[in-house]
């Protein structure tokens, strides 16, 4: 299970995307961006955060550190916002955090280069989960001492909004035509050769494992969070072994698929 603390004080809200997500600091004098289960997106896109991010890390990509934070509602009593004051309110008990990357800054295509292996790695891990949201527009890539991180997940695996069809929908093609790192030749097979194999049943039982039980609970059709977390885990690892041959709009830039 991800690591528990307990938020001690809420410094900010970042202005950045929809969910409104705020800067704040744990009982562990460590500070963490925080995504709310009383945002407008709800639970789904923190069990979306957990997988992907989880999953990128055991894939060897850079995704900061995740930990539950345990929210007391009375902390929204003195923030003068409105908006935040009562996005705090409906979030009292676990939310999400991620460690704050201090010093990094938004990665940008026309600024900073990247070798197509570490890019064929990122584009097939995003076709993988379904990002939707690391296009140039909106690259959701942080730039930290040289090294490319990957941060919000929380559109990803799109599937889990409409569990009847999600056999059908995780079937679907990935179009990567306006990922942020399609210019840099992204070497998606090489990229599939070396971490399709890595995705296993097992892996993916230990990834799902740290998605809290409430979290999980009283989703129509599925009787325990257990059997949520299979279902999670199904698409992945079908769409993990032939990804990379429905990836489309990148061919002319690698040449091959």
């Amino acid at each position: 299970m991800l690591t528990e603390l307990t938020v001690t004080r809420y410094i900010t809200p970042l202005r950045e995307g929809g969910s409104l997500p705020g800067l704040v600091e744990a009982d562990d004098l460590g500070t963490y961006v925080m995504k709310f289960t009383g945002a407008g997106q709800g639970r789904k896109t923190l069990v979306a955060e957990v997988v992907c991010g989880e999953l990128a890390r055991r894939l060897g990509l850079r995704v900061p550190g995740l930990v539950t934070l345990g929210l007391d509602p009375v902390l929204g009593l003195g923030e003068p916002d409105q908006e935040v004051q009562e996005l705090l309110k409906a979030s009292g008990g676990l939310n999400l955090g991620m460690a704050f990357l201090s010093g990094a800054i938004g990665f940008d295509p026309l600024a900073f280069r990247v070798e197509p292996k570490e890019a064929g790695r990122i584009v097939w891990f995003d076709a993988l989960v379904g990002n939707v949201d690391r296009s140039w527009r909106n690259p959701n890539l942080l730039m930290r001492q040289g090294d490319l991180w990957l941060i919000d997940h929380g559109a990803t695996m799109i599937w889990h909004h409409n569990w009847p069809g999600a056999e059908t929908s995780a079937a679907r093609p990935y179009d990567a035509s306006d990922h942020a790192l399609a210019p840099f030749a992204p070497d998606v097979k090489g990229a599939a050769a070396d971490l399709a194999p890595l995705v296993t049943e097992e892996l993916l039982a230990e990834v799902t494992a740290h998605i809290p039980d409430e979290w999980l609970t009283g989703e129509p059709g599925f009787e325990t969070p257990d059997e949520l977390r299979r279902a999670y885990a199904r698409p992945l690892l079908a769409r993990a072994a032939v990804i990379h041959e429905r990836i489309q709009g990148l061919q002319t830039r690698q040449g091959d698929k």
